[in-house]
């Protein structure tokens, strides 16, 4: 899943990107999709329709959570570095988890 702040004509063009062949994303959750307090976007992981207990999100900034703080990893942001292998590090706590 793709869960994103950002509006859905951007989210479209991130799909693109991160899965051009449509194999790798099932859902992909936009500014539509998040609540909207005094003018601030936040995510709903209750959107996604899973067991939270279940669930995790990766986020570089938890402002994007605060209902599911507990759900929430913090990963650096993405500079565009073809290199970056951030999230491979989180393998293990993923299987883990």
């Amino acid at each position: 899943f793709i869960y994103t702040t950002a509006k859905k004509d951007y989210a479209k063009k991130l799909l693109e990107v991160l899965d051009p062949k449509k194999k790798l994303i099932r859902l992909c959750l936009s500014q539509q999709d998040c609540v909207c307090s005094q003018g601030c976007y936040w995510k709903d992981l209750t959107q996604l329709g899973r067991d939270l207990a279940r669930t995790v999100a990766l986020d570089h900034t938890m402002q994007g959570f605060p209902a599911q703080a507990a759900n929430w990893i913090q990963v650096p942001p993405w500079s565009g570095d073809p290199e970056d292998e951030e999230l491979l590090r989180l393998i293990p706590v993923l299987e883990e988890l």
